[in-house]
This record gives C-alpha cells, structure tokens and sequence, in this order.
C-alpha cells in the first residue's frame, strides 16, 4: 500500500502550483480575473462579489483557491485556432479530458451536420438561424433543456422561461445528479432545502462534522473554517469511509503558522463506516445521545413532530445490527455521541458521498434527525450545510430551473408574462436521458457542464446523446461531451461568455443563502456572446409572436426585475445592481426555530436501514486536481499520486484476491468494466473508490425514488486480477 501517512493537505505544493498557473495565463491577467467584483466560478461556497474577487462576505482577505486559481485559467486562455477543426471529431475523440479544456476557449460557433465528420465554423446569424427552425421544426413535448449551475440567476431564469414558453416543462440542472436527494431530505424534515446557516455561523461553531465529503479536494476554503474550530479548542469529527490526508492534516496557504508547523491537524475524530451503511450509524448516534441523557427534549416538544415514532424505531434497533451494518464498535460511536451531547454548537456539513445512493433521501432525513435530537437547527452558530459543488447550483434552482415550479411561482410568472404554461410535469435529468435512450427527445438545449460525462453508465449515456436529433450547446470550452454521443444528428456549438466577461452585471446564489452581485465587464475574446443574449435572440426567432419580448428580456435589469416579482424571498434582487447590496435571501430556515413544513414544526423521520451488500461496494470519488467532470491534473497529489485509473482498495481485500499494489485489475459492474491498477489505501473492508468520471462505466441507470438522484457511491463490483 502506498504511504500515505504524511502527506499533507494544501503546502508548499499547491503554492507552487498556483504560482505555476498564474505565470502561465501571465500575472496581469490572473490578477484582473482575480481581483475584479466578481463571485468566484468554483463551488458554490461562493467567495468574491462586490468586496473583491479573493474577499468573502466576512471580509476576509485572501479568499482564494486552487480551485479559483484553475477556473481562472481556463477562462483566460485564448480562442481555439481554427485550423484545429480541419481535423475530424474522431481525432478531436482521442484527446483525454484534460487535453480537451487545454485546446483554449470555443471562440466561434460550430456546426456538426447530420452524420458529418469534422465541426464547420459558422457566423453567429446563420447558427442561430438554424437553432431556432430546428427548434421551430421539434415537437417541444419531445425536447429538454438542461443547464449546470454554472450559469447567472439572469440566464437561469430566460433560460426557463423560454423552455415553458416554447411547450415544455423538461427543464432541468445538474442538481438532480447531485444534491436533490439533500433538498427533498431537508423538505420533508424541515421544510425548506438549503442550508440553515450563514458562513459566519462557522465562526461560533464547537463542533463541525463533515461527513461523505472531501473539501481538502473540493472545497479548500471550507478547511479554514475547520482549523480555526480546532484552534479555538472546538471538534471536527470526519465521517468518510476514506480516511483522507487533506482531512487529518492541512497546511492552510494563508495561514504562516500552519504553513511552519508542516499542517494542521483537521479531524479531531475520524469514523470510516462501509460505504452506504451511514444511516446505520446515525441511528446508533441517535441511540447513543438518547441514553446518555443528552437529547433536547424541550427544543422536541415545542418545536419537533413524529418524535414518538422515530424514538420506538431507534428503540427497537440493536447495538449488534447497528454495529455489524456499519462496521464501527459501540465504542466509538458513543465517543462521537458524547462529544456531540457536550457541544453548544455544531454544524452538519455533508457532501455527495451521502446523496449519490439509493436512499440518498433518507441518509439527508438521517443527518437532519439527528441535529434535531439536541436543538441544533434553528440557532445562531449551528446547523445544516450541504456542501454545494458548481457556484451557482442553488441560485439555478431557486430561480426556476426545475421541472415542477411551485404553483404560486408558475402562477406569477404566467400572469407577469401574459402567456400560460405547460400542465405536464417535466422530466428528471436521467428521465430525460432515459426518453432519448428510448428515441423519444428530438432536441435538447444543453446550457454548460458536461452532461455526456455526468450521466452514469456511460454506455447509456452515449447510446442516449446518439439518439438525439439536435442538440445544442452553450459553452466555454469544447469538453469529450461534444465529441461522444454523437449519433447521426445534427449539433450546434455555440461560445459564450465567462462569467467576468458578462456584458452586464449577474447574480450567483452561495450554498449559504447568499446573493452576490459580479460586475462582468472583461473583454478578452470578441466573438463570443452571453447566455441571456443568445437565449433571447433564440426565444424572438422561435416565438415570434409570443407575448413575451425576448430580445428585451435578455436585458439582465429587466431580468432581475422579473425575478424579484415572482419568486418569494428575493424581492432585494430588483435593485442590487445600483444599489451594490448584497443579500441573504428571504424565508429560509436560519436562526429561528421556525419551519417550512405545513405545521411549522421540525419532522423527524423513520429511516430504514439499507440492506448489507454481500459484494464489494465501490464509490466513485474526485481528484484534488479536478472540478466535477473538468480533469486539470492526471494525478491525485492527497492520494499518493495515484493516477485516474487507480482502484482504491482495503489492503485485505486485495490480500484475500490474491493482489499486489500496482497490479493490473479487472472491475465488473452489472453496466460494464474497467480495467484499473489496484491501490491500497485506507478503507474499510469491502470498500473500494475509483475516479469520476472514467468510473462512470461501472455505474448503472438505479436513482433515489424520491429525489432521482442517481447510486454513484454505491456500485457493487468484482474486482480480479486482470
């Protein structure tokens, strides 16, 4: 097994890397991006804004990242010469993922004609021209628009407004193949789905848990906010069946201190359960803080419902089948139990590892009862906060893009528009890859991301794009999913605007409720255009005589103004571009014990306990050096530099295979195989991670019922020596 016992989060390494990045895109340029009034492109913990591109809303400065740093040199490069497209789209298949973003920015439209073999340059008035009579020409039932939060709540919400417009109610985000299970989990317990702190409240925490989630890869200014709870005497207690160096130990870049002293320790306890056992081991905390007398009972009777029948359920629980599901001792969940009954104040912060499952819902409703057991929800300094990916994932929801509005919304916006809406409830994101699979989409709008890359069981995935009859992109860069899934239709490329490149001002939504105002305004590449143009001059071509002005529409005032009218609680967003005054958004759960739900009260849910997998359970993970689907580094430096092909595994499981570290193995899945290198590494028994996306081959088509949500974190596999 590789030693990975002192490696170390963040450091001299990532210095260098980020130093590295900046003198390539040149330091002029790097600092303009940086430091300009502009929200952050990375996750969605949402530095930047009107204090400064490197300030956060506490005024801290720098508030910077790898992360930032990569997201900014993407969007400076420049334009992709055109001489690359004399090449066929088989050559341009061949480039890994990494290759692909380093290609430079898409700065022309491109036209791939039904069954072509190479991309055709076009000018911007035939593209659209052609978009809008494929889209004219399409049965809209037999469309879907789909967009990653990386777009403006401006472009989101046109975005939207014209899918519905045009005839269908098949729009949806990146969400649903992420955090939707953590919305319909916080729904059905509390009554709103986003988190119920706000980022200072991480500064009076006494205890943070971070569960199912990584942020020394993902989320790297998170880890300040975990150091500075160690260093005033609080806890960090780790719940992740891998046992990650970044989360032991971190040398934070803007802390000296930590930068001397080789790290800082991060995890002040650390729980490895089996992958998907983790609602076993909520239950037994539960159990646990119940017997030691630590539960808030005045906090359940005034503010909680159906606590009766979620203690019998906790009752009748064994410690055995607690214990033998997850694979911990009795003995150390009662540790993290009697910390957790000590502290006044915790936070529960989870990432994907625990929405990416079957009962991806029920893993939320888990979390959720058990910071309702002592009162933490609802209070200044506590709480619950998902930990959000793409920078604007929430805001994209919150403005509209879904396929079920609320019917007081879809009532506003139908009277502000003067125009009446789709009945039909829209399709999922794997629903509407499951129609085309089935021949039934002849037409999707596909709004940034990676959609090809996201979807699970890439050879459904491909088999689904195939059998798309036009699609149309909007974005940045080219990525594999405008070279895979082609089939023998017709698709349109279209380059638009980063987001400090916007021509007006937009808006980004942080995973703290929090609305921040980018200036735009950097010209770097001439020919490309914005999304809420490109989504306006599309909407006057398509619906000419619709009631709705499009080409006004695409106007970001006029937008916001719409926006601030229909959708309850942000009514601050109609002025924020003159008056600069940022935001938290109205009516979500934050520091009063005051509810969504219909009763007003916290439910507590019953939550089944999954049965034990008798096969290796594999989760597919994220590198330090990527960002979702965008591959910036072929090696993994908080993993030993494992490659992407690395199969993470238990160092007895690869004994009892008869494996070596390094050797050749075979993974086989119910969908597919990959073929990998076999990589011990601190797991428990049973357990086995590989990267996404290239592990998407492994993953099937089975979601959460509930949140459609699909398993990437919980694949039965067979892992042989190849």
């Amino acid at each position: 097994m590789t030693d990975i016992s002192q490696i170390v989060g963040g450091g001299p390494k990532k210095v260098l890397y980020t130093l590295a990045t900046i003198n390539r895109i040149g330091v002029g340029k790097a600092a303009k991006a940086l430091t300009g009034k502009n929200t952050c492109k990375a996750c969605a913990y949402g530095m930047g804004g009107q204090q400064g591109g490197m300030t956060n809303e506490l005024g801290e400065f720098p508030s910077v990242c790898n992360k930032s740093v990569q997201a900014q040199s993407t969007d400076i490069q420049p334009a992709i010469p055109h001489a690359v497209f004399e090449h066929t789209i088989d050559d341009l298949a061949e480039l890994t993922g990494k290759e692909m973003e380093s290609l430079g920015r898409l700065g022309t439209p491109l036209f791939r004609p039904a069954g072509g073999a190479r991309f055709e340059p076009l000018s911007w008035d035939d593209a659209l021209d052609h978009a809008a009579r494929r889209l004219a020409a399409a049965n809209p039932q037999r469309s879907f628009f789909y967009s990653s939060g990386r777009s403006s709540n401006e472009a989101g919400f046109l975005f939207q407004l014209l899918a519905r417009a045009y005839g269908t109610n098949n729009v949806n985000n990146c969400s649903y193949y992420c955090h939707q299970a953590t919305s319909e989990g916080l729904a059905t317990t509390i009554g709103k789905g986003t988190a119920t702190i706000e980022l200072e409240d991480l500064t009076g925490a006494d205890l943070i848990f971070v569960i199912g989630a990584n942020p020394s890869s993902n989320h790297p200014r998170f880890i300040h906010m975990l150091k500075n709870c160690r260093e005033r005497g609080g806890q960090v207690i780790v719940i992740n069946p891998a046992r990650e160096p970044g989360l032991v130990k971190f040398a934070v870049p803007k802390s000296p201190s930590s930068m001397l002293k080789g790290g800082s320790e991060i995890a002040s306890d650390y729980l490895q359960p089996r992958i998907g056992s983790d609602i076993a081991l909520f239950k037994g905390l539960c159990k646990a803080v119940l017997e030691q007398g630590a539960a808030d009972m005045a906090f359940i009777e005034r503010h909680g419902a159906g606590f009766d029948a979620f203690r019998a359920d906790i009752d009748a629980l064994t410690w055995e089948e607690i214990t033998t599901t997850c694979g911990l001792t009795r003995a150390e969940i009662d540790r993290v139990a009697a910390a957790y009954g000590r502290s006044e104040n915790v936070v529960f912060a989870w990432g994907m590892g625990m929405t990416h499952h079957v009962h991806g819902v029920a893993n939320v409703e888990a979390i959720a009862n058990l910071a309702l057991l002592r009162g933490m929800i609802g209070k200044r300094f506590a709480g619950l906060l998902p930990l959000r990916g793409h920078s604007n994932v929430q805001g994209i929801g919150t403005i509209g893009v879904k396929p079920v509005l609320a019917r007081d919304v879809l009532e506003r916006m139908e009277e502000a528009f003067g125009v009446t809406f789709p009945e039909e409830k829209g399709l999922d994101t794997m629903a509407c890859m499951q129609h085309a699979a089935e021949g039934e989409i002849d037409a999707a709008v596909i709004m940034g991301g990676n959609l090809w890359a996201a979807t699970p069981d890439t050879a459904f995935s491909s088999r689904a794009m195939a059998q798309i009859g036009f699609k149309l992109f909007l974005t940045t860069t080219l990525n594999q999913g405008h070279v895979r899934g082609l089939g023998d239709g017709e698709m349109l490329i279209l380059p638009v605007t980063a987001r400090d490149e916007e021509w007006e001002p937009t808006t980004q939504e942080s995973m703290f409720n929090f609305v921040r105002l980018s200036d735009g305004g950097i010209r770097r590449i001439e020919t490309v255009r914005p999304e809420s143009w490109i989504l306006g001059e599309l909407g006057k071509r398509i619906l000419p005589h619709s009631p709705i002005d499009f080409a006004a529409f695409s106007g970001h005032a006029r937008l916001r103004d719409a926006i601030a009218a229909i959708v309850p609680g942000m009514e601050e967003l109609a002025d924020i571009d003159v008056a600069k005054r940022e935001f938290h958004i109205r009516n979500r759960v934050l520091h009063a014990p005051q509810f969504g739900t219909v009763d007003g009260k916290a439910h507590f849910a019953v939550t089944p306990i999954p049965a034990a997998p008798d096969r290796l359970m594999l989760a597919t993970v994220r590198s330090e050096g990527q960002f979702n689907s965008i591959i910036y580094e072929e090696t993994d430096s908080y993993r030993g530099g494992a490659g992407r092909r690395a199969i993470f595994l238990n160092p007895q499981d690869m004994a009892e295979r008869g494996l070596t570290e390094g050797q050749k193995v075979m993974v086989t899945s119910q969908s597919g195989h990959m073929e990998g290198l076999a990589t011990g590494f601190d797991l428990p028994r049973g357990s086995v991670l590989a990267y996404y996306p290239e592990a998407n081959v492994l993953t099937g088509q089975a979601v959460d019922p509930r949140s459609k949500t699909p398993a990437f974190k919980s694949v039965p596999v067979e892992v042989a020596a190849r």
